[in-house]
């Protein structure tokens, strides 16, 4: 009666998967796998920190180009 139990979902997990999804090159298997190990709040939180980061970079590309020698 030794019963395994399921992984406890990782928000490290979840953001590499967000990040994946940014760069859309996921296989729908492991799309689906990691999807069965996510939480709700860990799949928002990780999509609007994901947001802001690439909100910043394209700030930072665009202060670069733009800036005065």
């Amino acid at each position: 009666m030794n019963q395994r139990m399921p992984p406890r979902p990782s928000f490290l997990r979840t953001l590499k998967t967000v990040a994946w999804g940014f760069l859309g090159l996921r296989k729908g298997a492991g799309h689906d796998d990691d999807a069965a190990k996510m939480t709700p709040g860990h799949l928002i939180l990780a999509g609007l920190l994901a947001t802001v980061v690439f909100v910043l970079v394209l700030i930072g590309i665009v202060s670069l180009v733009t800036a005065q020698p």
